[in-house]
């Protein structure tokens, strides 16, 4: 049997990459996803799960607004009769700005979407998946939470927070059977980091890409996709209050070349 048949699934950031990957390996799995994104490209999402056979519906809804997630927690309630997994994923990046040309509404906003968007999934749906007796919460953090070298500063910290985030509230959610897991993807080909892969692809560069981790490739959103299904599924059971990296071994290194202080990054 499928490991999600009959499972109520909430997935934010499923227009795309990650997010999508996800929504339709939980829905192949016999999950009944509410595939949620702000942008209209979800339904292009429900679309491809409906022509496979799965059962999905979506919404359009800002993951760092309170309405919004509360109103997509409840529409998994309406639809679904419960909810048993949330897989917060949707995020932004924030780019490149250092430290000192960074402005605090650019942090404001990064840490608005990427680390008050999961605090909020796992404030509204936990309770709902406390009654159905067990469940998961998996969020999006990134090898850039874990340390410095794989990210801009404002989405390195909203990642950590993210990280710290999942140890806090699987301690908070104790004796409730609801387990609260992060991975920490490496660079992924989606569409945040999409102009490093056209700009590769243009100067027949390629073979740079993901150069520095022991794989020497990027990965893909289903490769992410998939460690999310197992940290949602039962396989996953005694797994709780984790990050999980996934990112070809970059993160045991992390090697990078340092920005000097007052000087271009190289």
């Amino acid at each position: 049997m499928a490991r999600f048949t009959g499972r109520s699934i909430i997935v934010t950031g499923a227009g795309s990459g990650i997010g999508r990957a996800s929504a339709r390996l939980f829905a192949a799995e016999g999950g009944q996803v509410i595939a949620a994104d702000k942008t209209e490209a979800v339904e292009e999402t429900v679309a491809m799960i409906a022509s496979a056979g799965g059962t999905a519906t979506a919404i359009r809804m800002d993951a760092g607004d309170e309405d919004d997630v509360a109103r997509t927690v409840a529409l998994a309630v309406q639809q679904h009769g419960g909810l048993d997994v949330v897989y917060a994923n949707a995020g932004i990046s924030g780019g490149m700005t250092g430290v000192f040309e960074s402005t605090p509404e650019l942090w404001a906003e990064v840490l608005r979407v990427n680390l008050i968007g999961p605090f909020l999934a796992i404030k509204h749906a936990a309770p709902e998946i406390i009654k159905r007796g067990k469940g998961a919460i998996v969020c999006t953090a990134s090898v850039a939470g874990i340390r410095s070298g794989a990210g801009g500063p404002a989405y390195s910290a909203s990642k950590a927070g993210v990280i710290n985030l999942v140890q806090t509230s699987a301690q908070q959610l104790t004796g409730t059977n609801v387990r609260v897991n992060a991975i920490c993807p490496g660079l992924i080909e989606t569409g945040m980091t999409q102009v490093v892969f056209d700009y590769a692809r243009a100067n027949d560069k390629m073979d740079k890409v993901g150069r520095l981790n022991p794989l020497k490739r990027a990965g893909v959103p289903e490769e992410i996709a998939r460690v999310a299904l197992f940290l949602a599924s039962d396989d996953a059971s005694y797994v709780n209050g984790q990050a999980v990296a996934v990112d070809g071994g970059l993160s045991s290194s992390h090697p990078v070349t340092r920005q000097e202080f007052g000087k271009p990054a190289v």
